[in-house]
């Protein structure tokens, strides 16, 4: 890795170079390199290397206040959880609690080689017999995550499985009341059939919150090698991850790889059946009430591209795409509709 002389935005280098020293087994003595790999709203994510080896720093936006969306301690401790089980996941080095460092908490992990794959012209080159493999290992990750037991790994108290469902109802309709332009009667239609409708509570899982193939690297041989990401990471109905990877899937066709993730609809990958019934032959969970979940998901993500639609009008986005962004809600809402109607 070559050495950058200047500091990334974040990253204070002789500051954490100090802190590596004392903190991270292995690290060689002198200044640390580094670059930005992700960020944006989410949580920064940057390369570090001693020029001998590397290491991933995941830290808050920057100058972000609400410390209950971006906690650091939460994702560290849910991969440290997470390590002996058979959910791959990058193996943590260290927390760091004390601001005074990077002016924010912040923590170590280990760097897997591996592509998240987000569009179909990256899979396209694989082929179709390459692409399902790719498919199925996500879909086998996720139902493997699922029957891990919070309590026998120590993430019993992580989150609040009571009441789980109804809260995210809830928890949607306020983001989606947030970004009001326009009226969005599918919307309120939605939401009443959901609060009415919350199934009863079933046995609580770790939920991931954000499950997607760009959301798990993948190695040369095709196969998960590490989920990553886990700053929406709870205890709570894990269905409501299957719900949502399947319609990220229904956005990626909607809108396409110039506007969302649409690696989905390359040749070989699971279809949506084929997701479902793969995860039911690997699941003991009960999924006669999926429909809900399919609408949950959808609601959730029809709230979400309000929120793009809405900054969009006002001129607060920038790069392209965004205009486009409205236009998916109508049908991902009538979609989530008719998913209440239907039982799997």
């Amino acid at each position: 890795m070559t050495t950058i002389p200047h500091d990334p935005p974040g990253l204070d280098l002789p500051r954490l170079a100090a802190w590596f020293a004392a903190t991270v087994p292995g690290v060689a003595e002198g200044p640390l390199g580094a670059r930005l790999i992700a960020g944006g709203r989410s949580n920064l994510t940057y390369e570090v290397s001693d020029g001998r080896a590397m290491w991933i720093v995941r830290r808050p936006p920057l100058g972000h206040v609400l410390a209950t969306a971006h906690d650091m301690a939460r994702e560290f401790r849910v991969m440290s959880a997470l390590r002996d089980t058979g959910v791959p996941v990058p193996r943590t080095y260290a927390l760091c609690r004390d601001e005074g460092v990077l002016g924010a908490p912040f923590y170590v992990m280990e760097r897997v080689a591996g592509t998240p794959y987000r569009y179909a012209a990256e899979l396209q080159p694989l082929g179709a017999e390459r692409t399902r493999a790719i498919s199925i290992g996500l879909i086998d990750v996720l139902s493997t995550l699922h029957e891990v037991d919070p309590a026998a790994i120590g993430l019993g108290d992580f989150g609040r499985p009571e009441g789980f469902l109804a809260r995210q109802v809830r928890r949607w309709r306020k983001q989606l009341d947030a970004s009001h332009s326009r009226d969005l009667p599918a919307a309120d239609e939605l939401y009443a059939r959901l609060a009415a409708g919350v199934p009863p509570e079933t046995a609580p899982g770790v939920v991931h919150g954000d499950y997607r193939l760009d959301n798990v690297l993948v190695d040369d041989n095709d196969g998960p090698v590490a989920v990553i990401d886990w700053e929406m990471a709870t205890i709570g109905d894990p269905l409501t991850d299957l719900a949502l990877l399947v319609v990220y899937q229904r956005l990626g066709t909607l809108l396409g790889g110039n506007v969302v993730a649409d690696a989905s609809s390359s040749a070989g990958f699971l279809n949506e059946d084929e997701l479902i019934e793969r995860y039911t032959a690997r699941s003991d969970r009960d999924l006669s009430r999926l429909g809900f979940y399919l609408g949950l998901a959808s609601f959730k993500l029809a709230a979400i591209l309000e929120g793009i639609h809405y900054r969009h009008l006002h001129g607060q986005t920038v790069g392209s795409g965004f205009d486009r962004m409205g236009e998916a809600i109508i049908p991902i809402l009538d979609a989530g509709l008719t998913s209440l109607k239907e039982q799997y």
